[in-house]
């Protein structure tokens, strides 16, 4: 029986442990129901080798549509022998419908034109949680997730010191006031690679606008009523923090200069000795503030103790504040000229910075915090050439996109580590791009999303991704190539790109093979125990579990260690590779850069369908 909304808010205001959990079904389909026009499709893992009949039964236990499922076969991303369940025919909306297979039953689902609820409001509330520098409000939240501010006031100074391989870092000869922002995982640590690919996308959903923009009172946020759109408001949060990262005029530091990332296993031939060399890094961007070490679980971040350093400069980071920065003034140009010119003019002097200091990595020999290395930023510098085109119109920044690599690659979805794909869609889609530049940007994109819909066509899942291996974060790769398909959709209006962005979505609200939603709040079976300092009831019962609409880092099967292994239970197929416990953070830690295109591509269904 499927829960009424005032029990349903109900259940989620309960404690994680207090919720039972409803046991796996062998009919897996979305958890939260169906559109009335969109695709309808449910999977059955069988050693039948022939099709199977099926039913459709209304509330009422009356037939209202037979078939017979396609047989996919054995698939090797889930382990199954799968069948295919196509209703789509069926088109009429109503609750408490179910499936049957011989004598196996589904759980009753509802269909009709908004079957996800407020699963974009609630994505986007997440960025209000993972706030830095201010209190969380019940009157926003709720009692059960509301805190006191974590990290209220933050002048910090850079690291000094020796790090994990005893390479002995000089600091720098100032401290920050680096204060706001958001928390970027389950940790602490606020960093502006991964920052930056999550502020861009809720850049580009206002960009977009029409159903994208959230306009003022559409969030709950303290910033509600002020007159501008609250998505503008959540990204300024964060974008006002970047800006703070940002070196001084006249700063010389002395940092390894193109000594690539080396990232190994504890214990193997540990790299060479930093040589630092010193650079002229003014207008270059730290790569992060963190604790000096890991906080243990669970913190709540107004108890963090640890000390708050500023980590070194990057090239890497540096691209990320041009980007952001150069969208920024698109985006607050009419709203806010002020601070629209004070963004570009932090964009231009990035990207200066970068060009100036092309080779300056991240090496990852700090604890506490995410490495995030990255040993080429050909991409980084793509997309930063792109948004600052779109910004100034300036020939430099045009001639440098068209000149990268990635101006011809086949293009990829989007990632912390491969960020040319933002820069295409801005190209694509900016409102003064050159013709022909637009038409190869969109073809571009089309011509990856064909790619996606091939990989569909592999999966007995029908899900648009088919890598050998789920890797860290695999739920926000998938979600990353249904926005992909989403602009597919949006310039031809071809049903079957939206029809794919829909298989994604209902493959993360249950239609897998371990019958799991991996957004907390929505489904029978949702994730309840992120890896988080937080929202950590796991560990102690007077800590809440996650609020409605985070997304896990899902399957993993590419980050196996022997223990990991044997705390879910043995060897998997790569998308059963999952469990949901707090202590699993390469399966099941939360991060904005996974919220980020969740928020976006539940959007873009609800105004779509």
């Amino acid at each position: 029986m499927r829960l009424t909304l005032t029990a349903l808010a109900l259940c989620l205001a309960l404690p994680a442990a207090a919720q039972v959990a409803d046991p796996i079904r062998p009919i897996r389909l979305n958890q939260t129901g169906f559109e009335t026009l969109g695709p309808k499709r449910a999977m059955l893992g069988s050693a039948a080798h022939g099709a199977l009949d099926w039913q459709l039964l209304d509330a009422r236990g009356g037939v209202v549509l037979r078939g017979r499922t396609a047989v996919f076969g054995q698939d090797a991303a889930s382990g199954e022998n799968v069948h295919v369940i196509d209703f789509t025919a069926w088109r009429k909306a109503g609750k408490g419908y179910r499936l049957k297979v011989v004598d196996m039953e589904s759980r009753s689902f509802d269909i009709g034109l908004h079957p996800r609820g407020n699963l974009a409001a609630d994505a986007a509330a997440f960025f209000y949680h993972q706030r830095a520098g201010i209190p969380i409000e019940a009157r926003f939240v709720g009692a059960t997730w509301a805190r006191p501010a974590g990290h209220a006031t933050e002048i910090a100074p850079c690291f000094a010191g020796k790090d994990l391989r005893g390479n002995d870092w000089p600091g720098c000869p100032y401290k920050l006031d680096v204060r706001g922002g958001w928390y970027d995982a389950g940790d602490q640590g606020k960093y502006l690679v991964n920052g930056g690919i999550s502020l861009w996308t809720l850049m580009n959903a206002h960009y977009s606008g029409g159903w994208k923009a959230f306009p003022d009172r559409s969030l709950r946020i303290p910033e509600a009523g002020n007159g501008r759109g609250d998505l503008l408001d959540e990204i300024r949060w964060e974008m006002d923090f970047f800006l703070r990262m940002q070196v001084p005029e006249g700063t010389k530091l002395s940092v390894p200069v193109n000594q690539l990332p080396r990232f190994g296993p504890p214990g193997g031939t540990p790299p060479p000795p930093l040589v630092f060399t010193e650079i002229d890094a003014s207008g270059m961007a730290h790569a992060k503030v963190a604790d000096r070490n890991w906080t243990k679980l669970p913190t709540a971040p107004a108890d963090d103790k640890e000390e708050r350093v500023i980590y070194p400069p990057t090239t890497g980071a540096t691209l990320n504040l041009a980007a952001t920065a150069a969208e920024c003034a698109r985006i607050f140009g009419r709203p806010d000229p002020a601070y629209a010119a004070k963004c570009l003019k932090a964009a231009e002097r990035a990207w200066a910075a970068a060009k100036r200091n092309p080779q300056i990595y991240a090496t990852g020999a700090f604890t506490g915090s995410g490495g995030y290395g990255d040993g080429d930023v050909s991409d980084e510098f793509f997309w930063a050439a792109a948004q600052l085109y779109a910004a100034t119109g300036k020939a430099e920044y045009r001639e440098a996109y068209r000149a990268s690599p990635h101006w011809t690659a086949e293009l990829q979805e989007a990632s912390w580590g491969r960020t040319a794909t933002l820069g295409m869609i801005t190209i694509a889609t900016a409102k003064d791009s050159p013709a022909e530049d637009a038409s190869h940007a969109w073809a571009a994109i089309t011509a990856a999303a064909d790619r996606f819909l091939a990989d569909e066509t592999r999966t007995g899942y029908r899900v648009p991704y088919n890598p050998p291996a789920y890797p860290w974060g695999s739920t926000s790769s998938l979600l990353n190539r249904a926005m992909l398909l989403a602009m597919a959709y949006d310039h031809s209006r071809d049903r079957k790109y939206r029809d794919a962005v829909i298989d994604s979505v209902d493959y993360l609200l249950g239609r897998n093979p371990i019958d799991q939603s991996y957004v907390s709040g929505y489904g029978a079976r949702p994730m309840r125990n992120p890896h988080h300092r937080f929202w950590a009831h796991q560990l102690d019962p007077k800590l809440p579990g996650p609020p409605p609409g985070v997304l896990s880092g899902g399957p993993n099967s590419g980050f196996m260690s022997e223990e990991v292994r044997k705390a879910i239970g043995g060897p998997c197929a790569p998308m059963g590779c999952y469990k949901d416990d707090i202590n699993l953070f390469t399966m099941n830690e939360v991060a904005i850069n996974w919220n980020a295109p969740l928020f976006w591509v539940a959007a873009w269904l609800d105004a779509t369908a």
